[in-house]
This record gives structure tokens, sequence and C-alpha cells, in this order.
């Protein structure tokens, strides 16, 4: 029994010593790995310090290049509430995003399914199409898409009298059939058990009460993750809202920030990083509420890397 111990002894001493030899190598590149990532981490997070920071901040305090306020003047807020008029262009916000959240549900969610649990003619061709349109830059369409609203719009308002340009129409409904929330929903939904659609199928339900009762109470998180990610892009919307609006009535809260920011009248720069902290409370507000559902959606999607 010795004699079968020593040889266990001896290849533990082997690793053991290989270890050793391995460990100020290995240590460094942890220490090299984790300077990276501190580096990385303070490249993000600086900017949206400094920002809250000299949001805090009197004027002269900013120009001199404080890092921290001396005495906090959260009266910046108010003032640059007041003077962006905000007020409006954050109630457009509300009211644009919660459209286009709902239409988002409602239009993508059937789609999401049909790729994912119905069988047709042609639909992997679809699908693949459908995906190719992610490729496209945002900017090669944008004239495109214009010209498209306009037709729209003169034949809503010669049919139902509303117009699309300069009004609600033309914010959301180009944006309630998303190619990415298609295909994220698309790739939650076909992971579902094929079980629980036979068990629906023996107790005489069809589709629709599948989709319904099955697969959108267990899609949640994903649900959850959809909605953030078109929160967030309804909410910074810039490019689009200046293209199909010319007054401020139903301009949202990007476009106010930018006209506040570049407006001729001088604009303190605190006020300006005041007016940014207010317009990104919502977005980590959603965020905060959220972000389980939103890890789980992600993780269950398969786009985790």
């Amino acid at each position: 029994m010795a004699d079968t111990a020593l040889p266990d002894l001896s290849t533990r001493s082997e690793s053991h010593s290989k270890t050793r030899r391995r460990g100020p190598t290995f240590r460094l590149g942890r220490v090299l790995i984790y300077g990276i990532l501190i580096i990385g981490l303070l490249q993000a997070v600086f900017p949206f310090f400094w920002m809250i920071s000299a949001s805090l901040m009197p004027i002269n305090e900013v120009t001199l290049g404080y890092l921290l306020p001396s005495q906090p003047q959260f009266n910046n807020y108010v003032d640059a509430w007041n003077q962006a008029n905000f007020s409006q262009f954050m109630w457009n916000s509300v009211r644009i995003t919660a459209i286009t959240v709902a239409g988002q549900l409602i239009f993508c969610v059937p789609a999401a399914y049909a790729f994912a649990r119905m069988r047709f003619v042609g639909r992997n061709l679809i699908f693949g199409l459908l995906l190719a349109t992610l490729m496209i830059p945002d900017v090669a369409i944008l004239i495109p898409n214009y010209l498209t609203v306009i037709w729209f719009g003169r034949l809503s308002d010669a049919v139902l009298g509303i117009g699309w340009i300069n009004n609600w129409p033309a914010l959301t409904i180009p944006f309630m059939a998303s190619a990415f929330t298609i295909f994220l929903l698309r790739q939650f939904f076909a992971q579902i058990p094929e079980d629980l659609w036979d068990a629906v199928r023996i107790d005489g339900g069809g589709h629709l009460r599948f989709l319904w009762s099955v697969v959108v109470p267990l899609s949640r998180p994903v649900l959850m993750t959809t909605v953030i990610f078109a929160f967030i892009g309804s909410w910074n919307a810039l490019l689009w809202p200046l293209l199909v609006t010319q007054t401020d009535t139903w301009r949202p809260v990007a476009v106010g920030l930018t006209k506040f920011v570049n407006t001729d009248q001088p604009t303190a720069l605190h006020l300006q990083m005041a007016a940014s902290v207010i317009m990104i409370i919502p977005i980590l507000i959603i965020y905060f509420f959220t972000q389980r559902q939103f890890t789980e959606g992600i993780a269950t999607s398969g786009l985790k890397g």
C-alpha cells in the first residue's frame, strides 16, 4: 500500500512545483487583466460622474475645472427644467415611447411566434430577409422611410383626417415592427418545449391560446428585455424626430436637449449638464427596476456571449 501511494505523492509534488513555477506569471496576467478592466470601467463611468458633478456646481467651479462641487446646487435642475421647457418635451417623449413600446409588443410578439412555432412556405427565407435588414445602416434608409411616411401621411390625412408629419404617427408607427425585437423573441419562443404545445392541442386549444396562455407568461424576462430596448431607442431618438417634425408640439426630449445646448443665447454649461441628467433619469429608473428580468432575457434568448 505504501508503494502505491508513492507515485501519487510524486505526482502531487510535481503538480505543486509546476503551480509554483507558473505562479508569478499567472499573477502578473491577472493584474494586467484587472488593470485593463479598471481602465475600461473608469473610461465608461467618468463621463457620467463628471456630468452629475458638474450639474451640481455653480458656473465658476465648472469653468475652473473642479472635480466635485464645494456645495451642491440642486436648484440647477429647476433652472434647467424651466429654461429648456422640459415639461413639454418630457411629456412628448413619454407619449411617443409608450405608443412605440406598446406597438412593438402588439406586432412583434405574433410575428416572432409565427417564425418560431408555425410552419408555412417560405418561413426561413422570409426570416433570413428580415435578419438581412439588420445589416442595413439606418442612415441608408432614412430618406426612403421619410418619403414613405409622407405618402402614408397624405393617404391618412385624406381618409382619416390625421396627418403623419409633425404628428405622433410619424414618430411611432415606423418603429412598431422591429427586426431585432422579432429576432430576440423568436430565439426565446423556439426554446419552449414542444410538450407544452402538445398539451394545449390535446386540450382543444390552438396557436392563439398557446401564445396567450403559455408562451407569453413564460416569456416575461425576454419581453421585459424588448421593452427596455424599445424604451431606450425611442427615448434617445434624435435624427428621425428632427426630420419629421418642424415644431415643438411633438418633439421629444432629445431634440429639446439639443436645442437647449445649441441655442443662440449663451447657456451655462452646468445647466446643460443638469438637463442631460434629467434626460437620462427615466432610463436609469427603468433599468433599475427591470435589471433582473433584463439579464434573464439576454441569458435565455441565445444572445449571451
